[in-house]
């Protein structure tokens, strides 16, 4: 009878590695898109179950990282926001890392937050692990709801940093459809800086940055036509030499 194999020994250095405690580690992804006029966030609603922390409380989506998945935390932010919307956005940052005893009543954890843009996809569909999904509009630096763990703090500073980029770069292209007039572009601007922008100073701004073209269609309706226009490169991000101007009154 064959002896069974022995597990072969582990170094000193990787025996101590495997008694040292982990925490838990996570990805968080703060989605935004212009929907109704507003600038809005995803959240999803945690499950209201035995052991799980926050029941039932609003949070921004995100999850575990999943080492057999997940090649680094851009995988594991890019798998997270198709699950949670299905779309896989034109336009993902890295915010940031949070980490402490205290985040988490299950252990010590840290979390990598993400930021995304998309166009308004529609209705959210809760996932597997979410009973619920939505959409919240902005109210200041978060929202009107209360939010799980440290999510009210992640969100703040998601907020800080999209408007802080947009007052310099051509982000909020990645908040509309493929294709938009610079009205719409404008718009979107003013949605997102909270304030609104002077035209004509708007329109030299993007004429120079020349990141749009020209599609071979008109936007028609009860307004006059209009010019439609996408981006040349998707994923780019152009960078304007000064901040937006507020609009003349």
């Amino acid at each position: 009878m064959a002896k069974p194999k022995s597990k072969p020994k582990l170094s000193t250095a990787a025996a101590r590695l495997a008694d040292f405690p982990r925490p838990l580690t996570t990805v968080d992804l703060a989605i935004f898109t212009v929907r109704e006029g507003a600038l809005q966030v995803l959240l999803v609603k945690r499950p209201d179950e035995p052991g799980e922390p926050h029941p039932g409380a609003w949070a921004l989506p995100g999850g575990f990282v999943d080492i057999g998945r997940d090649r680094d935390l851009e995988a594991c932010a890019r798998r997270k926001l198709k699950e949670k919307t299905s779309v896989a956005s034109p336009y993902l940052e890295q915010l940031g890392s949070w980490g402490g005893k205290e985040r988490d009543p299950r252990g010590w954890s840290a979390t990598h937050v993400y930021f995304a843009l998309i166009a308004d996809p529609g209705e959210p569909l809760a996932g597997a692990n979410a009973p619920a999904a939505a959409w919240y509009p902005i109210a200041g630096e978060g929202v009107k709801v209360k939010l799980a763990f440290d999510h009210r703090e992640l969100l703040a500073a998601a907020v800080i940093r999209l408007r802080s980029k947009v007052e310099y770069t051509s982000l909020p292209v990645y908040l509309l459809p493929r294709e938009f007039t610079l009205t719409e572009l404008q718009r979107a601007f003013e949605i997102v800086l909270g304030r609104p922008v002077e035209k004509s100073a708007f329109r030299d701004r993007i004429k120079a940055g020349d990141f749009l073209e020209e599609v071979p269609r008109l936007r028609t309706g009860q307004q006059r036509p209009a010019q439609l226009y996408r981006v040349k490169k998707l994923g780019e991000v152009v960078f304007f030499p000064r901040t937006f101007s507020p609009r003349k009154e």
